[in-house]
């Protein structure tokens, strides 16, 4: 078996795992500069900040659509169109004259994301069997932390050497790879004819509404909680007045933890079931969330965040897997744009969470409320992935 899960894994290289991790590296290298570039256009701190929120957005909006838009071109050719039009996207943010242009390209480059996030995971949901299924999907959330660790340190190198607009051409070349890689690979007629249906997404979501009730709801606690983590540590830092420089490197040395990991994810659920990871994510990241705001200086952040990333390293994908373990293969496009929307509109409500917790009863009870939301999650992937999901019946 383990020669052929390498040989399954290894035939998603090229049409999956190259493309992705390229197409995240040009979205991460582009999100940082959003903000700059939209004060150079003349917009202020607060319309700056609303002109980086068009990108998740974009997303939102796209992801109903981007099942149908699937399920009628197929898996392989949705992830070349919106990697294509990405990089137009990109175009037009790199040579905006005014922010109504600058907007326009942000919001197409979200709506980009939110079609090729969801192609490559039907397509990898259709194409790779359940025994291998979690190590697949671990490696594509290898792909995404790769983006988000390499692509703003590309900025920041583009940027030392020549200026920002050479950042915004590289994303480009980025996104255009990507396609070519995609365009390279069989176009796979039988997976893209098995995902057609004549049921509409919200069909679909009313039919299957007891799993995104549960696990779906499970999966947006941890997005929630992931992302407050993200976002937390570095408002954490400066609620402490850790200097800029220090913040940086201790979250980014935690950071680099969590990419380590990202593989044992998938042979944890692969061998012992989605629970053995699941549970135990959830379970160590409610805790940590309530460590944090214990912590008093520099030092504490960075034994925090390093809890922090072995916690998430156990889930890596696990979102991803449990999407794709509960969409029916009747309409695995549907389901999985309710299951992504659920998720990405979840994502969307953190920085608003601490910002009221902040300004209202203080930032570090923010980070309790993660730490309950996280333990709420734990309890319900212990008490309904068995229900959905079952582990293998045979040893790998």
């Amino acid at each position: 078996m383990a020669k052929t899960t390498r040989k399954l894994l290894g035939e998603l290289v090229v049409p999956v795992f190259l493309p992705s991790v390229l197409f995240s590296v040009a979205e991460n290298a582009l999100i940082p500069l959003i903000p700059a570039s939209a004060q150079r256009l003349g917009a202020d701190l607060a319309t700056a900040s609303i002109v980086a929120g068009v990108l998740m957005f974009g997303v939102l909006f796209a992801d109903l659509p981007a099942s149908k838009f699937v399920s009628i071109v197929g898996e392989r050719r949705a992830m070349l169109l919106a990697a294509l039009a990405a990089a137009g996207g990109i175009v037009l943010v790199g040579l905006a004259s005014n922010l109504l242009m600058m907007s326009i390209g942000v919001f197409l480059v979200g709506a980009c994301a939110a079609v090729f996030g969801l192609a490559r995971h039907t397509y990898i949901a259709e194409h790779v069997p359940f025994e291998v299924r979690a190590r697949a999907l671990s490696l594509l959330g290898g792909m995404f932390r790769a983006g988000g660790v390499f692509g703003p340190l590309l900025a920041a190198a583009l940027i030392a050497v020549g200026d920002v607009g050479a950042v915004y051409w590289v994303a480009v070349v980025l996104c255009i790879i990507a396609a070519v890689l995609v365009f390279t690979t069989k176009d796979d007629r039988s997976a893209n004819e098995s995902n057609q249906t004549r049921h509409s997404t919200w069909h679909i979501t009313k039919r299957e509404w007891k799993k995104l009730s549960t696990l779906g709801l499970a999966s947006s606690f941890l997005a929630i909680v992931r992302t407050g983590r993200i976002i937390g540590l570095p408002l954490w830092a400066l609620y402490l007045k850790v200097p800029p420089g220090t913040a940086t490197l201790f979250i980014g040395l935690a950071a680099s933890l969590d990419l380590v990991l990202f593989y044992t994810s998938g042979q944890v659920m692969d061998k012992w079931g989605r629970r053995a990871a699941a549970v135990p994510t959830m379970f160590l990241l409610g805790l940590t969330m309530f460590a944090l705001p214990l912590t008093s200086d520099a030092w504490g952040i960075l034994w925090i965040g390093l809890a922090m990333s072995v916690a998430n390293g156990l889930g890596s994908g696990l979102i991803m897997v449990i999407g794709a373990d509960l969409a029916p293969p009747d309409a695995r496009g549907e389901f999985l744009a309710a299951f992504r929307l659920m998720i990405d509109a979840s994502t969307s409500m953190t920085a608003p969470i601490l910002s009221i917790a902040a300004v209202t009863v203080g930032l570090g009870f923010g980070f309790v409320f993660f730490g309950f939301i996280s333990l709420a999650g734990a309890w319900l992937m212990w008490k309904h992935i068995p229900t959905f999901i079952q582990k293998p019946k045979r040893p790998l």
